[in-house]
């Protein structure tokens, strides 16, 4: 099988080398992939220098990357990982191992962190947080939305439509993977700190909001008739409430004395039954994109173990 490890990276040169070194030992027949996106420091360079292909991608956002990585690399089986030096390569074989075993289209290194400075409290509890809110939304299949240490087959990333530009890339390949009722399997990883001279370029509340924010959208999106029915039925509930005293004065004295309320309510009733609607036909045409998604996941063979 052809394997292929991709690593984007922003301003990894402090790392970057032990990284590409340590999954060339690991899967000694993978090619290794470094997009360099802007770096200002040595990451190509040393990348290049430790037996990685480098290539760039300008446009900035991991999430930009990760769309040209699956574009333009051909593999069998895609293992993606970051430069940072914080995920455990030798668990790479592993992930690979199950994939392929059981048949699965993506497998997702459960994050247990070695050192209190991995995994800082405030990105474990937004973590939590949004994979509680992602769960109660697309249904409970991962304990770590946010990891981005993945193994994906090729009909995964063939079928995968990158629509994300930053860190919500993560995000996206999780409702993908629960949207078209993929196989997939969570195994836990070693998750390390940084090495020395090296930093992170995660804002915990900018890049908390940016996911929340994708998952409402994915909600939208994805399950447009559910979304576009609460409107309609919150907005319901609203014209309801302020037309009911406005029905009792009229039954009890004949007159409508609050003629700019009762046009409000109105209106109100009126945008909620456009939203329903809008609902219906926007979940129609996401049933076709789904199906769109499922032909082109189907059209790819799964990976063989031989």
């Amino acid at each position: 099988m052809r394997i292929a490890v991709l690593l984007p990276c922003f301003n990894e040169a402090a790392a970057v080398a032990a990284v590409v070194a340590d999954f060339s030992k690991a899967l000694p027949g993978a090619t290794i992939y470094v997009y360099d996106n802007n770096s200002t420091d040595r990451t190509a360079e040393l990348a290049r220098a430790a037996g990685a292909e480098v290539r760039s991608e300008r446009r900035q956002g991991k999430g930009h990357v990760v769309r040209r990585m699956f574009a333009d690399i051909d593999a069998d089986i895609y293992v993606l990982a970051d430069g940072d030096a914080t995920y455990d390569a030798t668990s790479a074989p592993r992930l690979i191992a199950r994939l392929v075993e059981d048949h699965l289209d993506m497998v997702v290194g459960l994050r247990v962190d070695q050192a209190e400075a991995a995994y800082r409290k405030g990105h474990r509890t937004g973590n939590w947080m949004l994979t509680q809110f992602l769960s109660s939304v697309f249904g409970q299949a991962f304990k770590d939305i946010l990891s981005g240490y993945r193994v994906f087959s090729r009909r995964f990333v063939k079928s995968f439509p990158v629509l994300s530009d930053g860190f919500e890339i993560e995000t996206e390949l999780t409702v993908h993977a629960l949207e078209l009722a993929l196989p997939v399997a969570e195994i836990e990883t070693p998750y390390y700190a940084r090495p020395e001279g090296s930093f992170s370029k995660l804002n915990t509340w900018r890049d908390g909001f940016r996911i929340f924010g994708t998952i409402l959208k994915l909600y939208r999106s994805e399950k447009p008739l559910r979304f576009f029915t609460a409107i309609g039925a919150f907005l319901a509930l609203v014209a309801i409430g302020l037309a009911i005293p406005i029905f009792i004065t009229y039954l009890e004295q004949g007159i409508v004395p609050r003629l700019p309320t009762a046009v409000l309510s109105t209106g109100l009733m009126i945008v909620a039954m456009l939203s329903i609607s809008s609902g219906l036909v926007l979940d129609t045409v996401t049933r076709g994109r789904r199906e769109m998604k499922l032909l082109a996941y189907l059209s790819q063979p799964p990976p063989k173990s031989d």
